[in-house]
């Protein structure tokens, strides 16, 4: 009677243990993909805010240059990838506009009055600083994803993955020419700029420009 009741004790603790077990492993698992959704709507946050910034660069590109209006309907066609779209979609759609930004910004080099804009600067530097929260988070996510995937994918993980249906994870990807921000260089912005006229002359340094309010002095 000792013996058997001895023997129903080690099973009603072996059957604890097994249960608890299975609880950590499934919190465990809600733990990191609940990581794994938080790093990638901060992704997502800044990915929307980098595409509601492109088309007020474009209009103040449009103000000094005839620009194409094939990028800004580009850049518009990839919004619904950008707000309903998949990790694949919105990573696709991401390195598009990297395209597209650094195809504005060629157009903007021929055209220094447009670089010296305040206006332009501006969104310059917001989008530049939007693109390294998007390397930073993308970072996080990636790693979360990583601990995500390996705990649903390693024994004894993998056992119970399927059935709480823990499903495995997307990494946030781009091409290897895309994983850098893109630069934007001011290096060349305090210094004085051409005149207005400058453009059209000649190529070489051009005048520096006239303070307002002072009428340029005849050279002697």
């Amino acid at each position: 009677m000792g013996l058997l009741l001895d023997v129903g004790v080690a099973i009603i603790v072996i059957l604890l243990i097994i249960v608890f077990a299975i609880i950590g492993l499934y919190n465990g698992f809600i733990r990191k993909r609940n990581r794994v959704q938080d790093a990638w709507a901060q992704i997502d946050v800044q990915l929307k805010r980098r595409y509601d910034l492109i088309p007020n660069l474009i209009n103040t590109v449009k103000g000094y240059a005839a620009y194409e209006k094939s990028v800004l309907t580009q850049v518009t066609a990839l919004r619904s990838s950008l707000v309903t779209g998949s990790v694949q979609d919105k990573a696709a759609a991401n390195n598009q506009i990297s395209q597209a930004l650094k195809s504005i910004f060629a157009v903007a080099e021929n055209y220094p009055d447009l670089k010296a804009s305040a206006n332009f600067q501006q969104l310059q530097q917001q989008l530049t600083d939007t693109e390294d929260k998007i390397a930073f988070v993308r970072t996080s996510y990636n790693d979360y994803v990583l601990d995500y995937n390996n705990a649903i994918q390693q024994f004894p993980g993998n056992i119970f993955a399927g059935t709480f249906h823990f499903a495995r994870q997307d990494f946030f990807q781009a091409p290897e020419d895309e994983k850098e921000p893109i630069k934007v260089d001011f290096s060349d912005l305090n210094a004085p700029g051409p005149s207005p006229k400058a453009d059209a002359g000649a190529p070489g340094n051009p005048p520096a420009r006239k303070p307002k309010g002072k009428k340029a002095q005849p050279q002697q």
